[in-house]
């Protein structure tokens, strides 16, 4: 692999977040459910992800916050819009891939 500077690693790293975060909010069609069934996370955990990164950084940005950021929108906005019941198939997914 190409060495990279730890500026230039940061700069791209943003870059694919970015990316991430506008193909979810263009796949509105994809539920959190569905996410969480497939790859064990969904855009909340990456709304705490991001409060959690500004909180390591002192910056006081909160999960609604930071919910807006990654939905691009108010969440209970995108939910009106976008979210739909999960089926009992969804459900019964969950509970076997994240049992705590």
């Amino acid at each position: 692999m190409t060495d990279i500077d730890p500026k230039t690693r940061t700069e791209l790293e943003a870059a694919a977040f970015r990316t991430l975060v506008e193909h979810l909010r263009t796949r509105s069609d994809v539920q959190n459910i569905d996410l969480m069934n497939l790859a064990g996370f969904c855009r909340n955990c990456l709304s705490k992800w991001y409060a959690a990164a500004g909180a390591e950084k002192g910056l006081d940005i909160g999960y609604e916050q930071a919910r807006e950021i990654v939905y691009g929108m108010p969440y209970d906005e995108w939910k009106a819009k976008h979210q739909t019941e999960a089926s009992p198939e969804q459900k019964a997914a969950l509970a076997r891939t994240h049992q705590h």
